[in-house]
């Protein structure tokens, strides 16, 4: 399989090919219900036209000052070498094990990804085995900060956060890819966070500045898992950014702002996570014209230097153009994002194009793609509700 992905990438370099959206509505040829999905919070509509750079958004997080140094103990080192894409059971294992889970990355990667070569966990399939399988709440979040890192964990909290690195990849190129990291400790005198690191080492430490650039690419995503008993103490921690509302309205305005700030790759990530949010608080067209331009952005960027696996972790884009009514877009990102590896293992993306098919009447294509995501994600709950309504289950 390796040497397949390494032939492929010679012969049609993933990150040469381009998206180009239609940005056209496509007619639905059968009633499409449009609702978005129930854990969206309640539609907050912005002005798409302008982009503003808002006030600072900064939440009081604690009124003592945090100790110098952190260094939290307790963490169960896991590598994630050995097997393919383990990095997010390893990290997700090491969170846990702070906690007193007693558990093996392959326990929970037998749960989150049944499928081997399934290229991606999602943060919400981590969180769901935090709270199912192992007995812990959890909260995740956008819109994170340096200084709530550093309050998290000086209040006890480790911290997993999705990162965009470039490291070698299965076909021995070094790519850009999407990692999960925690966060156990801070040093202010060399300004740097303590990381435990599934592929690299434990107690890696990281620049505040690189490990920021690294965050930014997924929109300052973080997760805390923690006990019934310390999450008041969690609540006290975060502040107004428990409230996910207000956790995505603070990353929709910080996009903004770096929109205007920033240059290259770094535009293309604010534009990307302005979208993002826009999409967190169902504004769709909004949603839609950011990744729009964020698409036209990755068309400049230097071809070694493209992450082409970003649709991979965040289908924001899907979401954008499918609530906006724009299906053949969604379809041709779908394709287009497969196509880069012609391998299955996003089922996300089959999903998506399996949505965008049924909106414009392509049953046997839907269907097929919707069974698709099922041998990837075995009772996956969005494909399943689909195939019923399409009465093909």
């Amino acid at each position: 399989n390796t040497w397949r992905m390494q032939i492929m990438s010679i012969i049609r370099l993933p990150e040469k090919e381009v998206f180009v959206p239609q940005k056209e509505n496509t007619p639905a040829s059968t009633p499409v219900i449009t609702l978005p999905p129930t854990n969206t919070p309640t539609p907050t509509v912005e002005p798409t036209a302008v982009v503003e750079a808002t006030a600072v958004f900064t939440p009081t997080i604690t009124s003592t000052p945090l100790p110098e140094k952190v260094a939290l103990t307790g963490v169960r080192y896991m590598d994630q070498h050995g097997v393919r894409n383990y990095c997010a059971p390893s990290t997700l294992g090491m969170a846990l094990s702070y906690w007193g889970w007693k558990g093996t990355r392959t326990d929970i990667g037998k749960a989150v990804k049944p499928y081997e070569d399934d290229y991606n966990v999602m943060p919400y399939e981590l969180e769901e085995y935090a709270i199912n399988n192992a007995g812990l709440r959890s909260i995740t979040r956008i819109g994170g900060t340096i200084d709530l890192l550093k309050s998290l964990v000086a209040g006890g909290f480790p911290v997993l956060t999705e990162m965009g690195v470039y490291q070698l990849d299965l076909a021995n190129n070094v790519s850009w890819m999407g990692h999960y990291v925690l966060v156990t400790g801070y040093d202010e005198s060399t300004g740097e966070f303590i990381t435990q690191d599934a592929y690299k080492s434990a107690n890696r430490r990281v620049k505040y500045t690189e490990f920021e650039k690294e965050w930014r690419s997924f929109n300052f995503l973080y997760m805390v898992v923690h006990t019934a008993e310390k999450e008041s103490l969690l609540r006290g921690i975060m502040g107004p950014m428990w409230d996910e509302t207000a956790a995505n309205r603070a990353a929709y305005e910080r996009a903004n702002r770096e929109i205007a700030e920033m240059t290259d790759i770094y535009q293309y990530f604010a534009w990307y996570n302005r979208g993002t949010s826009m999409v967190k608080l169902q504004d769709y067209a909004g949603a839609a014209q950011s990744f729009d331009e964020a698409f036209a952005i990755y068309e400049t960027l230097p071809v070694d230097t493209r992450p082409f696996r970003m649709v991979w972790y965040q289908t924001g884009p899907y979401m954008a153009y499918y609530y906006a009514g724009r299906y053949q877009d969604v379809v041709n990102l779908a394709d287009f994002t497969l196509g880069l590896t012609n391998h299955l293992g996003l089922e996300e993306s089959n999903y998506w194009r399996a949505m965008g098919n049924a909106a414009i009447g392509n049953r046997d294509a839907a269907i097929a793609d919707l069974k698709t995501t099922l041998k990837i994600h075995p009772d996956f709950g969005p494909s399943m509700l689909k195939l019923q309504e399409m009465g093909a289950n």
